[in-house]
């Protein structure tokens, strides 16, 4: 029996989610943003193949752990939807996923240096982001996590973190709502850049443990006024077309 879609509400945030994401240079042609159903174990939201900034609500399908197709759909998947899959199967807390290969963040994901909060609005980075070495875990590959196994290899690097670098690919993202992991991945690729910018001035003073906390328990409560300007600045759009 096929898997219904949940309430309007949550597919229309995952629409926004995408073009949000869009709007602000985190992904383009490619990269995808999921959330679990609310009502469903072992399920979650997910495009089909689409470039995010052209995702409709028509385009939203159920997907369970093992990556396949649970709603009445024929579209074909993203091939790493997997990513998805295992960080919603090793991580209860997690409620949305974004995966993207925004620019500032690949050259600490191949030098293996950590991002870590240069501000109060990357605070969520915590004591940093992991790092995901995709040979240690698959040999030599396309770079891309197209299958459970590769899934579940990133989603233990993930570990605890919020953030986990990819190595030649981009990061994924995790949060406890679409707007929380919308939030994160914007402000990761902000203090990619930032940081970047400060190793050229010299040493940077990075948020310590307990500022990071407080910081994040105060931006947990302001998400909805970064989400409702997002989307105020894509104007008047047709989530259908």
């Amino acid at each position: 029996m096929a898997i219904q879609l949940p309430d309007s509400d949550l597919v229309d945030k995952l629409v926004y989610a995408n073009r949000i994401l869009y709007d602000h240079g985190i992904v383009d042609g490619l990269g995808h943003v999921s959330v679990r159903h609310p009502t469903e174990p072992g399920v979650f939201l997910l495009s089909c193949n689409r470039a995010p900034a052209m995702v409709r609500r028509q385009d939203i399908v159920c997907y369970d752990f093992d990556g396949n197709t649970v709603s009445d759909s024929t579209e074909r998947p993203y091939l790493e939807r997997f990513i998805h899959a295992e960080m919603y199967r090793a991580r209860p807390d997690v409620m949305s996923v974004v995966h993207s290969h925004s620019m500032s963040v690949i050259p600490f994901a191949i030098t293996k240096h950590a991002l870590k909060p240069v501000f109060h609005m990357s605070s969520f980075l915590g004591a940093g982001s992991a790092h995901f070495e995709i040979r240690d875990a698959g040999g030599d590959t396309d770079m891309l996590i197209r299958d459970k196994h590769l899934g579940e290899a990133l989603a233990r690097s993930l570990g605890d973190c919020n953030c986990v670098l990819m190595r030649g690919h981009g990061s994924t993202v995790v949060g406890g709502s679409i707007e929380a992991a919308v939030f994160r991945a914007i402000y990761t690729e902000i203090n990619a850049r930032l940081q970047l910018e400060a190793q050229g001035l010299g040493e940077i003073t990075f948020l310590n443990g307990e500022e990071a906390r407080l910081a994040t328990e105060m931006n947990e409560g302001q998400l909805p006024r970064s989400w409702n300007l997002w989307i105020k600045r894509l104007g008047n759009v047709d989530l259908d077309q």
